[in-house]
């Protein structure tokens, strides 16, 4: 049975205008169209988002450096032999701080015995204590750093 309402849109355009109901009607624009206008509670549901920074992406990152400082290998030289990372030789210790995943050699603390340090960079002040305690220090490409 067909309802009175039914009856009365018959024939017509079932309320939309003549053209409107047909094809893609009205829809409100293509695409994204309307986000900022008419679609705009659509887009803060569906897409909350949509608008605003998003932050950013550094491409030049610095990569991490681990260091170590002299006077803590003098401090650690027990642990450090009984590891097998260090080596004595009759009246030099030898270190290799490349295996201990250390890249830089610094300055800091107090050098009590003669050192063979091979690192990949040190600081001339860490080059200097070293020395004057009657050691070396050999890094991988000759270059201190400053």
């Amino acid at each position: 049975m067909v309802r009175e309402k039914t009856k009365k849109l018959r024939g017509g355009s079932y309320g939309r205008g003549h053209k409107a109901g047909r094809g893609k009607g009205k829809r409100g624009g293509k695409g994204m169209a309307g986000l900022g206008k008419h679609r705009w509670i659509w887009m803060q549901i569906n897409m909350p988002d949509h608008y605003g920074g998003h932050g950013f992406v550094r491409h030049a990152q610095k990569t991490e450096v681990s260091a170590i400082n002299v006077g803590d290998i003098d401090r650690t030289l027990d642990r450090l032999i009984e590891a097998g990372v260090a080596k004595v030789n009759e009246d030099k210790v030898t270190v290799d701080l490349g295996k201990m995943g250390y890249d830089v050699l610094l300055g800091g603390g107090q050098v009590g015995r003669p050192f063979i340090i091979k690192v990949g960079k040190a600081t001339e002040k860490a080059v200097e204590k070293v020395k004057s305690a009657g050691g070396e220090v050999e890094t991988d490409g000759g270059d201190k750093e400053e």
